[in-house]
């Protein structure tokens, strides 16, 4: 004879460990950055502007010349990030996973986002010139306004800025780009063809290097409206970024909430502009 009801004794089966669903989980731009970590407060970059070298004429006793070369700076002021969660005793011991551990490691992995989003804020924004004024990233370095996506024909605009700023081709430099606009750059004859990429992207679908840049593909990216991404092009000596505090986990009972377990992570960092002739920004269509 058949059972009639065979639900109610169902077994429930589970998994040893939590699945983290799709995320950034770690912070891409570090390597494209000039890493500090330092404990105190704003962080001073120091800057000398470019001297001109004079012409001497030989065989003259001429005074030794005082051509007066500028020195700036730049500072970078500290934010806080920071995550945190309330797992309850009885979450504990109804659960046949502790969550705690994985809340925490979630939580590193949000914090790494944040710092990404303090490097793109500071590519754009007016920088603190460490003297009580900012500065504005120059009209000079921007392109783009926000009609048509990303082409051969503006990559090789941005490379002629940076050339027209003295940027010296040896410095590593990489593009940061969003989804839709890797897209566009697969669908570049100039981005397949062997003549211009030997590396043939297609095959893997992805673009690691061209036309001298690294490429990093980004969700994370500013907008300057519906439909838009602000990509950026960088040398890896523009941005510089400081850490008064790394990433930091406390896992601990809380006696003013019945000793339930309070998981907290956070983090002390700022970003900041310290070569405005380094950066480029591009505000580019993300209909393809």
């Amino acid at each position: 004879m058949a059972a009639s009801n065979v639900t109610p004794v169902h077994i429930e089966t589970y998994e040893s460990t939590i699945q983290y669903l799709s995320q950034q989980m770690r912070m891409k731009m570090e390597p494209w950055v000039m890493y500090r970590a330092q404990e105190s407060g704003g962080h001073n970059w120091e800057r000398l502007d470019k001297g001109e070298a004079n012409s001497k004429t030989p065989g003259l006793k001429t005074a030794t010349p005082e051509d007066g070369d500028v020195f700036s700076r730049r500072r970078s002021i500290p934010i806080v990030s920071d995550k945190g969660e309330l797992v309850t005793q009885e979450d504990i011991v109804q659960t046949l996973i502790d969550p705690n551990s994985a809340l925490a490691q979630n939580q590193v992995y949000g914090l790494y986002r944040a710092m990404d989003d303090e490097v793109f804020d500071a590519v754009d924004r007016d920088a603190d010139d460490g003297n009580g004024g900012t500065v504005a990233l120059p009209a000079g370095q921007k392109l783009g306004d926000g009609t048509t996506s990303i082409s051969f024909d503006i990559i090789t605009a941005v490379g002629e800025i940076f050339d027209g700023n003295d940027v010296d081709q040896d410095t590593p430099r990489c593009f940061v780009v969003s989804p839709a606009q890797k897209r566009k750059l697969l669908q570049l004859t100039e981005a397949t063809n062997a003549d211009y990429n030997a590396l043939r992207p297609l095959e893997e679908g992805k673009i690691a290097y061209w036309m001298g840049y690294a490429w990093i593909v980004s969700t994370r990216l500013n907008s300057e409206g519906a439909g838009q991404a602000t990509c950026v092009a960088m040398t890896n000596d523009a941005m510089g970024f400081n850490v008064n505090q790394g990433l930091t986990s406390h896992v601990a009972q809380d006696p003013g909430f019945s000793f339930d377990w309070r998981i907290y992570t956070n983090c002390v960092h700022g970003a900041v502009r310290v070569h405005d002739e380094r950066v480029v920004t591009l505000d580019l269509s993300e209909t393809i």
